[in-house]
């Protein structure tokens, strides 16, 4: 074992017995009165600081998020223990001999040549386990079965795309999945046009499959429809911002200015960045 890898063990140890501590009579009140349903927030809100720093390349604000999201796990394993259910060293143990199971391509007789074969290899063990689960056998082993129902709904239909994929029910080209999003465009397109008024139900159901359509698109491109969706919120914080301040350098009030003129600063800015 390197010396990193043994730092990294006995740096785990000080937080696992860190968190002990709080969790203890002479700890800390609000660490003692948490439990499993209060900490579910703040694990998602850490994963997504993990994200935004990712997406930032902001190493430094990585490595402190990474951390949080590090302690939040060792805090439901410390619940978990207090109930004697598992501890950490088991929750190590398990992930472990689950990554040595799902890389029979690495530690097997058969070695992936490619990413492409090491994704494969991957995904039929992870079809194994879902088939040999009890959950999978009571639910009627579906391919879609055992899909967090709490993950966000772009991640959900990144999801069903995967599994779908799986069994071969997967677009051939990039080209194929436009196609499905423009059809998905005229299909909406279709019923903002009829003349017998818009169904707020109909409408719904094709927006629906366009996200759907192009949350598959994302897939497709080897990339996450929650990322891309992300970036692009944040691309349009800083480019409304900076029309804000545009606009008041100008000695305007936005809430003032006309469409028009909102547009030409806009348009103006998005072509500055470009450069």
């Amino acid at each position: 074992m390197g010396r990193g890898a043994f730092l990294a063990g006995e740096n785990l140890s000080k937080l696992v017995e860190l968190m002990a501590h709080l969790r203890g009579p002479e700890g800390c009140p609000w660490d003692r009165e948490q439990n499993y349903d209060t900490l579910k927030g703040l694990m998602l809100e850490e994963a997504y600081e993990v994200v935004d720093a990712v997406s930032e390349r902001d190493f430094g604000g990585l490595e402190d998020e990474l951390g949080d999201l590090l302690f939040q796990v060792v805090f439901f394993a410390r619940l978990a223990e207090e109930e004697g259910r598992f501890d950490i060293a088991s929750v190590i143990e398990r992930v472990h001999a689950k990554l040595l199971r799902r890389h029979p391509h690495v530690f097997g007789a058969v070695r992936a040549r490619n990413a492409a074969e090491a994704l494969k290899s991957w995904l039929s063990v992870k079809a194994q386990e879902r088939a040999a689960s009890p959950q999978q056998k009571d639910s009627g082993k579906s391919v879609l079965d055992g899909i967090a129902s709490t993950l966000p709904a772009t991640l959900v239909a990144y999801e069903l795309g995967v599994r779908a994929a799986e069994v071969g029910f997967e677009w051939k080209k990039a080209a194929d999945v436009l196609d499905k999003v423009e059809e998905e465009i005229r299909e909406l397109r279709q019923e903002l046009n009829r003349e017998a008024g818009v169904s707020s139900a109909r409408l719904e159901e094709e927006v629906g499959d366009l996200l759907f359509s192009v949350a598959n698109l994302a897939r497709f491109l080897r990339s996450d429809p929650e990322t891309c969706l992300r970036r692009a919120n944040q691309k349009f914080v800083r480019r409304f911002q900076a029309m804000e301040r545009e606009v008041a350098a100008q000695g305007k009030n936005l809430r003032k200015c006309s469409l028009e003129e909102m547009e030409s600063v806009w348009n103006r800015l998005k072509a500055k960045e470009a450069r």
